[in-house]
Parts: C-alpha cells; structure tokens; sequence
C-alpha cells in the first residue's frame, strides 16, 4: 500500500509495521492519557517535569515527511491542543515542543511544561542542570482533570484540522 501527498503526487510507503525493536510499536510509551485510531497521548514519568506528554504517531513512520500533508496537519494539531491543555492547566512559563527520534526512530513529540525555577531552565531538559534538584513547590499534578482536559479539547476537534484525521 502507498500514500500520496495531499496534492495526489509522490506516493510514499506505508510504514505501518510494528518492527519488533520499536519501543514505542511494542509499549504505550507512558501513562495513556488519550488515544484514536491516528495517535495517543501520554504521561511521561518525570518528577522533574509534571506534566511532561508525548503525542505518539500509532503508525510506524520515523519522519514527518513520511506522512501525507494532512496527516502532518492533524498530527501537529494535536501536540498544538496538547500544548493548550498544559497551558491551561499547569500555567507554566514556557512549553517546549521537540521531535527527535535519535534513539527511538517512531514519529513522536514531546511537549514539556518548563518551569523558571525548574531543574534545568533555561536550558533544554537533556542539557545541563542549572540547579542540583527541583526546587519549585507545585501543587500534585491530578492526571484525572488533566486526562479528562485532553480528552474533551480533542473529542470537540480543538483545531479544525485534528477533526478529519487520516489514519496513516
């Protein structure tokens, strides 16, 4: 099976295997918090960063541009209503948005809550600590509100393009 692009054109192959060495093919990759047929959200174990979420692509694809235009759009739409939920809800002073796959070759973003007091601010989170442990005194992160927050910001389509997301 091949996908086109949205313009109809360069077919690309349908990656859609679950290889038995991708982590994130063979686990959750962390608490789930949501979940369609396209992608799933989920709660990164991560005391130095409440809130810490992956948006994961179900689909094996290694490269955003693998995936057809409008599965680009949806994708990004929601790590967007992620984004909004965090802030939303845990006011944090900046969101931190990557996509990496150096060490897990699976289409996924993370979306970081970064804190001015946090272990690591200014700098990224895999760089060097700016402070020995996290020093902030932040309320428990309650995962079901934050559960229940993702759930309705993504069933309402917060973006219009998370509503018609092509399965991959």
């Amino acid at each position: 099976m091949t996908m086109k692009h949205a313009s109809g054109s360069n077919p690309m192959p349908n990656h859609d295997s679950r290889p038995d060495d991708c982590a994130l093919c063979q686990e959750e990759g962390g608490e789930l918090l949501w979940r369609d047929a396209f992608c799933r959200v989920v709660l990164v174990d991560d005391a130095d960063y409440p809130g810490f979420c992956r948006v994961i692509l179900n689909a094996h694809h290694s490269e955003m541009t693998d995936l057809p235009l409008a599965a680009r759009h949806c994708l990004m739409a929601t790590v967007y209503a992620v984004e909004q939920v965090l802030r939303d809800h845990l006011q944090p002073a900046k969101i931190n948005l990557a996509s990496f796959g150096n060490v897990v070759p699976h289409l996924h973003w993370h979306v970081i809550p970064r804190y001015a007091d946090d272990r690591h601010f200014p700098n990224p989170v895999w760089g060097s600590a700016m402070r020995d442990q996290h020093a902030a005194t932040r309320p428990a992160l309650q995962r079901d509100v934050l559960k229940a927050a993702l759930t309705q910001a993504l069933a309402q389509g917060i973006l219009d393009a998370r509503r018609q997301c092509p399965v991959p």
